[in-house]
């Protein structure tokens, strides 16, 4: 069964949030978070999302985003 459609508008927030399987570590060192970071920022400027907070944990990852268009993708 398919989940419902997406509510999108602009000004939305979104918790986006992605966990790795069996516990394992996303990031394994300062540099790896760094880039993930640096890949973050590419994603915003191109869809015009503005971050309102993030939290990198060792195994997963939580990011408050706002979208600005009405389109979140």
């Amino acid at each position: 069964m398919a989940r419902p459609l997406r509510i999108e508008y602009a000004g939305a927030l979104y918790h986006v949030t992605a966990r790795v399987n069996a516990r394992a570590n996303i990031y394994t060192n300062d540099d790896d978070s760094q880039l993930y970071l640096s890949l973050l920022k590419i994603a915003v400027d191109r869809y015009d999302w503005y971050c309102q907070a993030y939290c990198l944990m060792d195994n997963h990852y939580h990011l408050l985003i706002e979208t600005n268009p009405s389109k979140l993708v």
